[in-house]
C-alpha cells in the first residue's frame, strides 16, 4: 500500500458538521477515518453514513466488550453499516472474539466481512497504572503479546497496540498480521495524555500495518501539511 492509505486519521469531534470538513479536507490523503465514542454516541451511524458519502472508509473504533451473544450482535450491526474495520477488547476473552469473527462473516454473506481488530493494552496506560489500577500482572509487553495470539488464534485481523511493541507482535504473529498503531506523534509533538508513543518513522519501521493520527493532524493550524509531512514521514521509513 501506498502510505497514504496506511494513514488513520482520528475523527475525534462531537459535530457531523466538524467530521465532515475533516473528511472533505483530507480525504485524498488518507486510508480512512476513525469513529470514536465522542462522535458515534453523539450522532450513532449517521457517522458512518457522512464519511461514507463523502468517499471515505471507516474504522469503526468503539471497543466491544460484553458477554459473546452481545458482542457478536454489534458485530452484525457494524458489517451491516458497511464499515472496513472495527475493534473489540481482547480483555473479554477468546469465546467473545470468536463470536464477534464469525457473526461478521455470516453477516457479510458473500460480501467482504470488517476487519476485526482487538484492542490490547491502552496508549494512555504506564506500567505502573497496569498493576496498581488495572490489576494486570503481567509486563505490559507480555500482556499484549499474549493478547495478541490469542486474537489470530481466534480469527480476527490483528490489533490495536502501541509503537512500543509492535516488534515483538510481528515476530510472533507473522507478516499477514495486521498492526494498527495509534499513540503516534511526530518527532519533537507533545505526547498528550498518551504514555507509549513512537514517531510515524518508528512505528512503520518496527512493522506496523497502518498508524492512526489525530490531534497532531487535526488540531494543526494547518491540517493537510500535518498530514503530508506525517506522509513524508512514512514514505521516508519504507525506502
Amino acid at each position: 500500500m501506498e502510505a497514504k492509505q496506511r494513514l488513520i486519521v482520528a475523527l475525534d469531534v462531537s459535530t457531523l458538521d466538524q467530521a465532515r470538513k475533516l473528511v472533505t479536507e483530507l480525504h485524498d490523503l488518507v486510508g480512512m477515518f476513525k469513529i470514536g465514542l465522542e462522535l458515534f454516541c453523539s450522532h450513532g451511524p449517521r457517522a458512518v453514513e457522512a464519511v461514507h458519502e463523502q468517499g471515505g472508509r471507516v474504522f469503526l473504533d468503539l471497543k466491544f466488550h460484553d458477554i459473546p451473544n452481545t458482542v457478536a450482535g454489534a458485530a452484525r450491526a457494524a458489517t451491516r453499516m458497511g464499515v472496513a474495520m472495527f475493534n473489540l477488547h481482547a480483555a473479554g476473552g477468546a469465546e467473545m472474539m470468536r463470536a464477534a469473527a464469525e457473526a461478521a462473516s455470516q453477516e457479510a454473506r458473500s460480501g467482504e466481512a470488517p476487519l476485526i481488530l482487538a484492542v490490547t493494552v491502552l496508549t494512555s496506560l504506564g506500567p505502573e497504572e497496569l498493576r496498581e489500577e488495572v490489576g494486570l500482572v503481567r509486563p505490559p509487553l507480555e500482556q499484549v503479546v499474549f493478547w495478541a495470539e490469542q486474537a489470530k488464534d481466534c480469527g480476527l485481523a490483528g490489533v490495536v497496540a502501541s509503537p512500543r511493541e509492535i516488534r515483538w507482535i510481528r515476530q510472533q504473529c507473522g507478516d499477514g498480521f495486521l498492526i494498527v498503531t495509534p499513540g503516534i506523534r511526530p518527532a519533537g509533538a507533545d505526547q498528550d495524555d498518551q504514555q507509549r508513543v513512537g514517531t510515524p518513522g518508528e512505528a512503520l519501521a518496527a512493522g506496523a500495518s497502518y498508524l492512526v493520527v489525530g490531534r497532531p493532524i487535526t488540531k494543526a493550524p494547518e491540517r493537510r501539511q500535518a498530514a503530508l509531512n506525517i506522509i513524508a514521514e512514512m514514505e521516508a521509513s519504507d525506502r
